[in-house]
């Protein structure tokens, strides 16, 4: 790696709740990070991750992530899986981690555990519903279950559940997006939890991966970023396109897949998709090969706020090294900035490092 690891985080916002014992399975996500080469999770998209894009991204240094619904069927899930898992052994920096639907509508649910508890992930993710569905089976084989969450209600139900980590979906995610702003979001969370959290939605350099540390988050996700890359199963009109869009060539809707997400407007309207259908509430449902369904992300492209930051279609290992490379940038300037702000600071600064001390 051309890169240091990333330095770990305390996560002490003054917003933190009281110190709780310590946690074995915080620690050993916080731990994963810390020996990334970045802080970063490459998010699970769906019909864009394959095993390619996940096993460049641990060759990277960051944890890559295999969406389970990318494959058509069960066969192709453990052949995915197996690939991933051999692959592995040769990027002990990091595990990767499966994403997995546990809508009460995803009707491949049980068939995919015993993938999961066979092939034995270092992370499951899981997204549109309850994490308390795998977490058992997946704490039994000493794997870690993280929830993608999008309001501090359903966080609050995943940490009742037992979830070791938080992923924070916020306004500006891609094919699967948040109402509410990162700062308030994260904010909000840390009052009642002190856990690990991760966060998603337009990361897409190394100054938002270091200002989402400062707001006190462990991790994020990056997704957009990664789609324009050779790795990815997107398709390369998909990815040019990428290069050429801005955040203002979005709209967001539920009508395209029953989820709300952002999608790039030109695939849009040649799916026909017209301002009125963009406000109807489609019903969310799961069932059936929706790898192959038509429209929802296979024919209409979805993006995050931040695809204005890609500017041609590259390796994986290139995306991470720009990554890299900004974040050092970013903490030399911080290290200037608080040779200067210090002084002035430094009454106020002195307290806050007592009361710490104290604490």
């Amino acid at each position: 790696m051309n890169a240091p690891n990333a330095p770990s985080t305390s996560n002490a916002s003054p917003n933190a709740p009281p110190s709780a014992p310590p946690n074995a399975s915080h620690a050993a996500v916080r731990d994963v990070f810390a020996g990334a080469r970045l802080p970063v999770m490459a998010a699970p998209m769906f019909l864009v991750s394959g095993p390619d894009l996940v096993t460049a991204s641990m060759k990277a240094g960051i944890v890559g992530t295999y969406a389970a619904p990318n494959a058509r069927n069960l066969a192709a899930l453990d052949a995915a899986l197996a690939r991933i898992a051999a692959e592995a052994v040769h990027s002990p920096q990091v595990p990767w981690a499966l994403n997995m639907i546990v809508h009460s509508s995803y009707d491949r649910f049980d068939a995919e555990m015993e993938l999961v508890e066979r092939y034995r992930p270092g992370i499951v993710t899981t997204a549109l519903g309850s994490p308390r569905r795998v977490l058992e089976r997946v704490h039994g084989y000493g794997g870690l279950v993280m929830a993608d969450v999008i309001s501090p209600a359903l966080a609050r139900k995943a940490i009742d559940a037992g979830v070791d980590g938080l992923v924070l979906v916020t306004s500006g995610a891609g094919g699967h997006t948040g109402t509410y702003h990162p700062f308030a979001f994260l904010a909000e969370v840390r009052r009642f939890w002190d856990g690990p959290i991760g966060l998603a939605g337009a990361i897409s350099s190394g100054a938002e991966i270091r200002a989402a540390q400062l707001l006190g988050a462990d991790f994020v996700v990056v997704g957009t970023r990664l789609i324009a890359t050779r790795e990815s199963m997107a398709a390369p009109a998909y990815r040019d396109m990428l290069v050429d869009s801005s955040m203002e060539d979005l709209v967001q809707s539920t009508a395209v897949s029953g989820v709300m997400a952002n999608w790039l407007k030109p695939t849009v309207a040649a799916a026909g998709f017209t301002p009125e259908k963009l406000k109807e509430e489609k019903k969310i449902d799961f069932s059936g090969d929706i790898a192959s369904a038509p429209k929802a992300w296979r024919d209409v492209w979805s993006a995050g706020h931040g695809v204005g930051a890609i500017r041609a279609v590259g390796a994986v290992e290139d995306v991470v090294a720009e990554l890299a490379d900004s974040y050092a940038g970013c903490l030399a300037a911080e290290a200037g900035q608080l040779l200067q702000l210090m002084p002035r600071y430094r009454p106020v600064y002195s307290g806050t490092v007592e009361r710490l001390a104290a604490a």
